[in-house]
């Protein structure tokens, strides 16, 4: 169910249905906080932090909605979204957990159109440098579900910016040194505060959200693109489109 809901989101995006994209991310993110991964529950304790995935597609949600022109919907995805994550650290108690929790608090006030946005990011700075002495592996921890899901809207927008390209990397987000915990996981939330509020102004200015990087091909000589003729394919969801635009791709 979680899986159709993402699937709708991303082919609604292509359609430039910006509504429908906004309710079916919802949707998902919902099915996802409710049951995060067969056999668990979103208030246990959890390495992997597989409830981010649903913290992710309310971010998306909002940003739909931005996109949209449906400023109050997106509003109320954010207030919803910043009750949840701070709720969650009653589950995800580990300190770099609780850090990435306030990341997305961060996160939900850009994508919602609420205020704080910046003293929230530097909140998150601060967790990750106050979590330094309880990580032992700072590049295991960043690539679990829960800080992935944290990055992934960011890359969204921006990917949709440049040309469908990877637009922000992993040595974007993170500090150069991970035997520096606290600096090289609060890079994210710095990285974000100066760069996420401009990325979705932009986003907004052009009147588009991309669809979420998948499998990738390029000079596929099985598609083209109706939109721009481009024969890159991005396959995501269940959809097959235009790695460059997210236009659904025409089989040839």
């Amino acid at each position: 169910m979680v899986d159709d809901h993402r699937a709708a989101a991303v082919a609604a995006l292509a359609e430039r249905d910006y509504p429908a994209a906004g309710d079916a991310y919802t949707r998902a993110g919902w099915a996802r906080l409710a049951d995060p991964r067969e056999g668990r529950s979103p208030f246990d304790a959890d390495e992997r932090g597989w409830v981010g995935r649903g913290l992710q597609w309310l971010v998306c949600a909002a940003l739909a909605y931005r996109v949209a022109g449906l400023d109050e919907r997106a509003t109320r995805r954010g207030v919803e979204g910043v009750a949840v994550a701070r709720d969650l650290e009653n589950a995800l108690a580990a300190p770099g957990q609780r850090a990435c929790l306030r990341e997305f608090v961060a996160d939900f006030r850009v994508a919602g159109r609420l205020d704080g946005a910046g003293e929230a990011y530097g909140d998150a700075e601060a967790a990750y440098a106050d979590a330094a002495a309880d990580v032992s592996d700072a590049q295991t921890l960043a690539t679990t579900t829960l800080f992935e899901a944290a990055a992934d809207p960011l890359k969204q927008v921006a990917r949709g910016l440049d040309d469908g390209e990877i637009a922000v990397s992993w040595a974007d987000l993170h500090g150069p040194d991970p035997d520096d915990p606290g600096r090289f996981l609060g890079h994210r939330a710095a990285f974000k505060r100066q760069r996420f509020p401009s990325l979705v102004a932009r986003a907004l200015e052009a009147g588009h959200l991309a669809a979420p990087r998948g499998t990738t091909a390029y000079d596929n000589a099985g598609f083209r693109c109706p939109n721009c003729e481009a024969t890159d394919v991005n396959w995501t969801g269940e959809s097959t489109l235009c790695l460059r635009c997210s236009t659904p791709m025409v089989e040839r």
